[in-house]
């Protein structure tokens, strides 16, 4: 039934193709460095015809490849022009499309998941994909009751391609770095990993859907689609118009990418006060501009769950570090396991290396861009660089590690739409610790949980909706 290359054997063909293109690249270029060429034409031809494979190969197979492409294209904007340039068109088509599954086994698909009665339940449905992606495509449909709804099928074994080609990737890591300086990809992949079955499961993503609409249901600024159905590889939700972040970053207008920059933060850094919840995927695809202002947001098959926030280290530990007070952050860093007890570390050369990167909390607004990432990339990756030595003392306790993807990934989306905002303001809105703390006089018998919202929806319950329409698997 299925059509996605999944056979551990021709996949793995595919992925062995980049590291021995890698390599005969390198020893052609070593050829041309002996011939005369200057070494720098010679890196700048390897590179960019690595990234034209990597990117070619990544989005042809979907399954984790793709995923993986889909996640490290948040990052262009810290890649050298001469290679962003030519090929950001391939990694916005990483972030938006996959090559469609075949009608019939969409078909075989529903079938089997809500029943062979599947058609009763719709309207229409249209055979032709909307949008096609790494482990499901998406479908236009009308429901039952009239709604205009998207069908997201999972495809036949993208669990096996999935856990293939994230283990062959992690063992390709030098030709990445070669493209995104100062950028691991080993963390990257590892977190995909532990997130595999998490995202294969479509009940886990409606009841995370489901929490994050009950969030913010009604809101002004953000929309979260509502779960019409669910089962475990198919997931029906209200349809969503709009335009892609990834078209916003072609050819939006500059009040358009400003817009769109400070509803993306604001989504994703409000998500674990009003939902106990992180969005975890913050690639251009996974948001819409509306005709009305509103910032639509779809995918939640990756999230992390926060029930009390983001934690209140990071947003202390920042104050901190904005007010300069070096030891203070240092000593708060070792506690919560960025450093570890035993290494030698100045607080000063600390601070140091932070500020630069903590540039847009320092000012009420501030523009992103890709000139700025690449300026901080280089920093502190260039092993030449003082701050690269302060870096490579700097440890990720496990409890962070998705925090700081997102968190990378949201600055990557920040500086491909170049958008300026008050960003400050949103963290002092929802970060904990963050802002000032103010004097409050204690009452007996008073509490204060430091919740901006009550109410919070947990997964664990998802919406009476899922429940109810939900269709056995």
């Amino acid at each position: 039934m299925s059509d996605l290359p999944r056979k551990a054997v021709i996949r793995g063909v595919k992925l062995a193709t980049l590291p021995l293109g890698f390599a005969g690249r390198t020893t052609l270029g070593l050829g041309k460095r002996l011939g005369g060429h200057p070494a720098e034409l010679v890196a700048a031809e390897v590179q960019a015809r690595t990234a034209e494979q990597v990117f070619k190969v990544l989005g042809e197979l979907k399954g984790g490849a793709m995923k993986f492409g889909q996640a490290l294209s948040v990052f262009e904007a810290a890649m050298p022009e001469q290679l962003a340039g030519p090929y950001r068109a391939t990694l916005t088509r990483l972030q938006e499309a996959a090559p469609p599954l075949p009608t019939r086994s969409v078909h075989a698909v529903l079938a089997e998941q809500l029943g062979q009665d599947w058609r009763e339940r719709f309207v229409h449905f249209d055979d032709r994909p909307a949008a096609a992606a790494s482990i499901g495509q998406v479908h236009r449909a009308v429901w039952s009751d009239g709604r205009t709804v998207a069908v997201k099928v999972q495809y036949p074994g993208a669990g096996d391609a999935l856990l293939t080609d994230l283990a062959q990737l992690s063992r390709l890591g030098r030709i990445f770095g070669s493209l995104v300086p100062g950028l691991d990809v080993k963390p990257l992949l590892a977190e995909l990993r532990a997130r595999v079955a998490e995202e294969l499961d479509y009940r886990l993503e409606a009841a995370a859907q489901s929490a994050y609409a009950q969030a913010y249901r009604a809101d002004p600024d953000i929309l979260v689609p509502e779960v019409v159905a669910g089962s475990d590889r198919v997931l029906v939700s209200e349809w969503v118009g709009g335009r892609p972040l990834s078209a916003i970053i072609a050819a939006g207008t500059p009040e358009e990418r400003d817009r769109a920059g400070l509803l993306l933060a604001r989504f994703l850094f409000s998500g674990p006060a009003r939902a106990g919840l992180l969005h975890a995927d913050p690639h251009p695809g996974n948001f819409r501009l509306l005709d009305d202002g509103r910032l639509a947001v779809l995918d939640y098959g990756a999230v992390n769950r926060l029930p009390h926030g983001l934690p209140e280290p990071v947003g202390r530990l920042l104050r901190l570090a904005l007010a300069g007070q070096a030891q203070a952050v240092l000593d708060g860093l070792r506690a919560e396991g960025f450093v570890k007890q035993n290494v030698p570390l100045e607080a000063e050369k600390l601070l140091d290396y932070l500020l630069p990167l903590l540039e847009p909390m320092q000012v009420e607004e501030f523009r992103f861009s890709r000139e700025w990432m690449r300026e901080q990339a280089l920093r502190v990756g260039d092993p030449r660089s003082p701050a690269y030595s302060v870096g490579s003392h700097l440890n990720l306790p496990p409890d962070y590690l998705l925090i700081h993807r997102v968190t990378l990934g949201t600055i990557g989306v920040l500086c491909q739409l170049e958008a300026q905002a008050p960003f400050r303001a949103e963290l002092a809105a929802w970060l904990p610790g963050f802002a000032e703390p103010k004097p409050t006089r204690r009452r007996s018998g008073s509490t204060n949980s430091g919740r901006r919202h009550e109410g919070k929806a947990a997964l664990e319950d998802p919406s009476p909706d899922v429940e109810s329409d939900a269709v056995p698997g």
